[in-house]
């Protein structure tokens, strides 16, 4: 039997602990991920006590007090803080999510953070999305037109038409949904995964598009679109409560349906 181990450098090891102030009334911990690559340290997992009693109630709140009060080094991206800018999808529990939208009172035990799986971490729990970001481009992302627009008005929709856009315009680009897809982690170099081809479908959707043939071209691939193995991780995992895999089986309707 063929055994595989992880490289030596790879290794998480465990980390330095952080116990909570005397007099902590409701302490828990939180594990997280950190590694730096200015070291030549392995990745490690940190204990942080913290004392629920005087902190937020979700896990974003925790780690801003963990780099407030106790570890300034602690590395993570946050913004908006409302579940809209996608900024602080990690990994917390085993779930890819929104630091910000994930209750703490929702975790049993102590609560294990980490980046996001199956990507380049730029430290701590910043993963790097260049690649992703670079695959939303490549879907053409905005209107494509081939008519004048009208000179006394915008390019209208009826209500039905603006209906069927709903469950797509709502991606925050977290990238929750392809990094927690195993096609994506095994074919990310040519499989452009759930995010973007949820986004590639709403812009096909959208009828004051003019480019569906080209953008139907463009995906029919055996690698592009087809690795997607309908496997639906990506829609459990949505922290906006999207369904990728719907707009990934539409649009493999589609060039079915024009063949």
């Amino acid at each position: 039997m063929v055994e595989f181990t992880l490289p030596r450098n790879s290794k998480i090891e465990k980390g330095r602990e952080f116990p909570a102030a005397g007099g902590a009334g409701n302490p828990k911990s939180f594990d997280i991920y950190r590694w730096d690559p200015e070291t030549e340290d392995n990745p490690r997992m940190d204990s942080y006590q913290l004392d629920l009693d005087s902190c937020g109630p979700m896990v974003l709140d925790a780690l801003i007090k963990v780099k407030n009060e106790t570890d300034p080094t602690l590395t993570f991206r946050r913004s908006c803080r409302e579940g809209i800018c996608g900024s602080c999808a990690m990994n917390i529990d085993g779930t890819n999510t929104l630091a910000c939208t994930k209750a703490i009172s929702e975790i049993k035990g102590a609560v294990k953070v980490y980046p996001l799986p199956h990507m380049p971490v730029v430290k701590d729990l910043v993963p790097d999305l260049t690649h992703f970001y670079a695959q939303y481009s490549a879907i053409k992302p905005w209107l494509q037109t081939k008519t004048p627009p009208p000179p006394d008005r915008e390019r209208l929709q009826s209500k039905q038409e603006r209906s069927s856009l709903d469950g797509l315009y709502e991606c925050i680009l977290c990238a929750c949904c392809s990094t927690s897809c195993p096609s994506y982690w095994w074919n990310s170099d040519r499989y452009l995964g759930p995010a973007t081809l949820l986004q590639a479908y709403r812009w096909i959707a959208d009828s004051r598009d003019e480019a569906t043939g080209d953008r139907l071209d463009d995906l029919e691939d055996p690698f592009r679109l087809y690795r997607c193995h309908t496997i639906m991780n990506c829609t459990r995992t949505c922290p906006k409560g999207l369904n990728p895999a719907k707009a990934i089986a539409e649009i493999k309707k589609l060039l079915v349906a024009r063949r």
